[in-house]
């Protein structure tokens, strides 16, 4: 047969004779490119010439940056508007020590959320923690002794939840809430709706907030090696990776070889446990055990986690930017009260502080990669 005519055979292209590179018959396209060269040439897709790296979006990959700067931004204000009371050493330790309290539970609330679950009854179980403890006949034992039952009391409390919603399949939100309240009314039976104080024979409890090392109160540090436990057992145990594997994909999980209902348990129990202590704390503060204590804990305790950047969803987050998201709410605080605000605008600006920080979260997740 002969060639239709207007088209030459492939074969009859001398050596001599230039070839097109991007034709079909290109030697190059049927030899392939050399080796190396697709990953070359999938890499330079899939990631900016080293041109386009500037030092602005080095920063961007910096972890918590946003916090920081917010964090900064909340102290330029307080220099500007009330520049002799906020830049003291007595108002740094004053916004340390109320943070050493919140964060306490902060840090339990941030392996609960992780988890994919909730605890609304943080403060009401801290408050029953430090009745409980403030009880006649606890003190009668010593501090030792109150300090044990403060976080016995804590943990067991959050023992019940966690067989609640892992065995009892409540939901997080139910569970807890009643909790709540039942550990609410608890606390103000046993007190009979009175402020037990510490006696002077357990001035120990005390001294954590009165003796100072280097100028920072001992409660401060207590806070410091919580904080510093929780992130290890978070980023480096098997607890921790399967804290985050529970919250991504509970299915998943379990197909791993996770008892998820046994884990939950014991995230809700470690949670507790971080209300017993804070319920020392904050005896150390008032001298006091009180129904009252606590109030509004879960609003900060887990508006700082959403802030830090954990997920609700769970599967997501990081201890240390639930302690920057604590510390911007714990400087606003302190700036409403030096500036003589009304703590009902207070609770606005953090209403709107988390609707702002969900709904930006829930932008990142539908951002595409």
């Amino acid at each position: 047969m002969t060639e239709p005519q207007g088209r030459a055979p492939a074969s009859s292209a001398s050596p001599e004779s230039p070839v097109d590179p991007g034709s079909p018959a290109s030697p190059v396209d049927v030899a392939g490119p050399p080796a190396g060269e697709d990953d070359r040439v999938g890499t330079a897709v899939h990631r900016p010439a080293a041109g386009r790296v500037t030092p602005l979006s080095r920063l961007g990959e910096v972890p918590h940056l946003g916090l920081v700067v917010a964090l900064a931004l909340l102290a330029v204000v307080g220099l500007v508007t009330v520049p002799d009371a906020f830049a003291t050493t007595s108002n740094l330790v004053a916004i340390l020590s109320l943070a050493a309290t919140i964060g306490v539970i902060t840090v339990g609330a941030t392996f609960v959320i992780i988890g994919g679950g909730i605890d609304l009854s943080v403060g009401a179980v801290m408050a029953l923690a430090s009745v409980w403890a403030t009880t006649l006949a606890t003190q009668s034992y010593g501090p030792l002794v109150m300090i044990v039952c403060a976080v016995l009391v804590g943990a067991g409390a959050g023992l019940v939840n966690g067989l609640l919603v892992a065995y009892g399949r409540l939901v997080p939100f139910i569970a807890t809430l009643a909790m709540l309240v039942a550990a609410r009314g608890l606390a103000q039976r046993m007190s009979d709706r009175r402020t037990q104080l510490v006696q002077q024979g357990n001035q120990a409890i005390v001294d954590l907030s009165t003796t100072r090392v280097l100028g920072i109160p001992l409660l401060v540090y207590i806070f410091a090696v919580v904080v510093a436990a929780g992130w290890i057992l978070l980023n480096r145990t098997t607890f921790g990776r399967r804290t985050y594997a529970v919250g991504g994909n509970p299915e998943a999980a379990r197909l791993a070889g996770i008892d998820v209902r046994r884990h939950t348990m014991w995230l809700y129990t470690l949670s507790g446990l971080c209300c017993g202590i804070a319920a020392v704390l904050i005896m150390a503060r008032t001298t006091t055990g009180s129904s009252t204590h606590g109030d509004l804990y879960e609003l900060d305790a887990i508006a700082a986690v959403i802030i830090g950047g954990t997920l609700l969803t769970g599967g997501r987050g990081s201890i240390i930017g639930s302690i920057l998201g604590l510390l911007i709410f714990t400087v606003i605080t302190n700036l409403f009260i030096l500036n003589g605000l009304n703590t009902s605008d207070q609770l606005v600006a953090k209403g709107l502080i988390i609707v702002v920080a969900v709904l930006l979260q829930r932008r990142s997740l539908r951002s595409p990669t």
